[in-house]
This record gives structure tokens, C-alpha cells and sequence, in this order.
């Protein structure tokens, strides 16, 4: 049994792990109860909204250490925005394999299930979204993007992420963000540039 200090973190944990295998309505409570070890009364004292409670605190947590692998491996490619969007693709790879393929992103998850459910987590879930992406964003620009090419590049890149995700999880294979790095990456951070333009008479 786990110890009444660590229930809380506990829940949170197999909540995210869940929601993440098989999304918000396929998961119950009693099946949260069951596999994080805490007690009911004791579950309900840290939750007292219930399963949307949980969630929120699911999403917090889930989004905050998206940002922290995200701000990580910005770091360590700082000024480089190829071989960061290499990094992300791997570290994506990575726990999709470390998963047996049966990680789906949280955030994705949920905004699948959400918007008939409960609008104020869908809130939450679109915030997730707009601050993680921010953080892309700001390496961008830290690589001399300007600030309009930060941010479609960033979209793009997360949505290209989302994507590979799930044809991942299907075909139980790395090789779709193997085929986006060889494909994609090289004009995704490619520079932009426009010619003098000359009038010819």
C-alpha cells in the first residue's frame, strides 16, 4: 500500500499513464483507485471534484514536463534549429518505444474526447497545447527566425509530432519520425530568403 503521502502524487500519476493508453472516458475511477494503491476516503480527501479534478492535475503535470524535455533539449542544441528538431523527433522515438507503443499524447487524447464533455478541461488542454508550442517557438527565434516564421514553424512541427504519434502507436514502429527527420527537418529549418528584387525594362 502506498503511503498517505505519496496517494496524491500516486493518482495524478496512473491518471496521466491511463488517459494516456486509453483516453478520459475509457477510464474510470475505480480503475484509478485501483491501480495507483490509494483508498477511496483517501482519494476523494485530495479530489473532492472527482474525476475533473484529477484530470486538470493530470494535464498540469503532463504539460509541465512536455515543457521541461522540451526547454532540455533547447539548451542543449541552443542556436541550432536543425539539430534540435532532430532531437525532438528522437526524444519523441524514444518514449514512444520505451511505451510498447501504447503512449498517446495526453493533450491529443483528451482534445480527441473533451469538447462534448467538460469545456473548461478543453481549455486547459488548448492552453497545454499554446504554451508547450511556445516554448518551440522560442528556440526558433533564438535561431534568428523571425517572429511570424517562429511561430507556423512551431505549429507545424507540433502537429507534424501529433501525427507521427499515432501512425507510431498503430504500426508499432519508430519509422514515422525517422521518415518526418529525413523529410521534413531539412526544409522545415531551411533560411528563407528573398532576392533583390530588379526593375527590368
Amino acid at each position: 500500500m502506498p503511503r498517505k503521502t505519496d496517494a496524491r502524487a500516486r493518482a495524478i500519476a496512473t491518471a496521466q499513464r491511463l488517459f494516456r493508453i486509453q483516453g478520459y472516458t475509457a477510464t474510470g475511477l475505480t480503475q484509478i483507485i485501483a491501480e495507483s494503491g490509494a483508498p477511496k476516503g483517501s482519494f476523494y480527501f485530495h479530489f473532492p471534484r472527482g474525476k475533473a479534478q484529477l484530470a486538470e492535475e493530470a494535464i498540469d503535470h503532463y504539460v509541465a514536463a512536455r515543457i521541461a524535455v522540451l526547454r532540455s533539449i533547447s539548451a542543449n542544441t541552443a542556436g541550432d534549429a536543425l539539430n534540435f528538431v532532430q532531437e525532438i523527433f528522437r526524444a519523441f522515438a524514444a518514449e514512444m518505444v520505451a511505451s510498447d507503443f501504447q503512449y498517446g499524447c495526453l493533450m491529443q487524447n483528451l482534445a480527441n474526447e473533451l469538447p462534448a464533455l467538460d469545456a473548461e478541461l478543453t481549455k486547459r488542454v488548448a492552453r497545454g497545447f499554446v504554451d508547450s508550442t511556445e516554448i518551440v517557438a522560442e528556440h526558433f527565434r533564438g535561431c534568428g527566425f523571425t517572429p511570424a516564421r517562429a511561430s507556423s514553424t512551431a505549429a507545424a512541427l507540433v502537429a507534424a509530432l501529433e501525427g507521427a504519434r499515432t501512425i507510431a502507436r498503430l504500426e508499432r514502429t519508430p519509422a514515422i519520425f525517422e521518415a518526418l527527420a529525413e523529410v521534413s527537418v531539412p526544409r522545415l529549418c531551411e533560411p528563407v530568403s528573398f532576392p533583390d528584387a530588379q526593375l527590368r525594362i
